[in-house]
């Protein structure tokens, strides 16, 4: 049997270089888009298999939320869904940090309805006739549809909160810069929740990023005017930007970004990144060859 002393000595020990290997390891906050935040997740849980020294924590909140923090110096990157707005450059200028704009890739952003619904095809004009304020269709037989399950024939509009990037770019895409949103929507915090609601409303037309897309619903094909072609979403047409409701997906650090911060972003942009966004259901920045 060791000694006392010995046996304390060992602990002492221990306890004395525990901390100095949790302070060798460094962390990354990330913070932002919704829309984002399931590839953002699985970005963080691969990459201790690239460099074990870095943890990355990865939370959500919406667009508006990861740049409120970048804003505030409390991240060290912020994921969005749409670009930040000059006011809240010139805040963040204000606060001493300097965002500068990363292009991790690209989603189509698309519109969603109950897989009972015949209404699969729709223009940017009778999107906006849905959703604007002032909305001319109210009911799906406005349209000329007839929806099985939905009884009371009023279209359920699903809406995202005002603090998330998709929100920003549906409204400035398909309603234009100025047109408000109708009121009465049901404002979704979350991508999953638009989907959930959407798939048992017969009624119900929702919007997310495709990645959100699941067999219990139908995605709408769209064109930009009644009567042009339209294109459905995908990955290929989020790639080649035919999909009109196409966007880019953002990550902002504060200044250029250095150390571990731009090691984790360059790896990010790499194949194997790009890769594990092209597998959650998003478009790489460039063409990728995955296994």
């Amino acid at each position: 049997m060791k000694p006392t002393w010995m046996l304390t000595a060992a602990f002492l020990t221990h306890t004395a270089l525990a901390p100095t290997l949790a302070q060798a390891r460094t962390e990354i906050q990330n913070k932002g888009s919704d829309t984002l935040v399931n590839v953002a997740q699985a970005w963080a849980e691969t990459y201790p298999s690239v460099n074990p020294d870095v943890a990355v924590a990865v939370s959500g909140g919406g667009s508006g939320t990861g740049i409120a923090a970048m804003i505030n110096g409390t991240v060290d990157i912020a994921n969005a869904s749409r670009s930040m707005k000059e006011k809240e450059r010139e805040l963040a200028e204000k606060n001493g940090q300097n965002p500068i704009e990363h292009v991790v890739g690209y989603d189509a952003l698309a519109v969603f309805i109950h897989k009972d619904n015949p209404a699969n095809k729709m223009s940017y004009e009778q999107l906006s006739d849905i959703y604007a304020r002032g909305q001319k269709v109210k009911k799906w037989s406005d349209m000329g549809i007839t929806v099985p399950g939905c009884d009371s024939g009023e279209i359920v509009v699903v809406n995202r909160q005002n603090n998330s990037g998709t929100y920003a770019y549906f409204k400035k895409e398909v309603l234009g810069k100025k047109v408000k949103f109708r009121q009465g929507t049901l404002d979704m915090h979350g991508s999953k929740d638009v989907v959930d609601l959407v798939e048992k409303t017969p009624c119900a037309i929702g919007y997310s990023g495709l990645a959100y897309a699941t067999d219990h619903l139908q995605t709408v094909c769209v064109s930009k005017k009644t009567g042009d072609d339209c294109v459905s979403p995908s990955v290929a047409t989020a790639s080649d930007r035919s999909y009109p409701i196409a966007r880019p997906l953002f990550m902002y650090t504060n200044g250029e970004p250095q150390g571990a911060i731009k090691e984790y972003l360059d790896w990010i942009k790499s194949d194997a990144g790009q890769c594990i966004l092209k597998g959650k259901g998003y478009a790489p920045i460039r063409a990728v060859s995955c296994n």
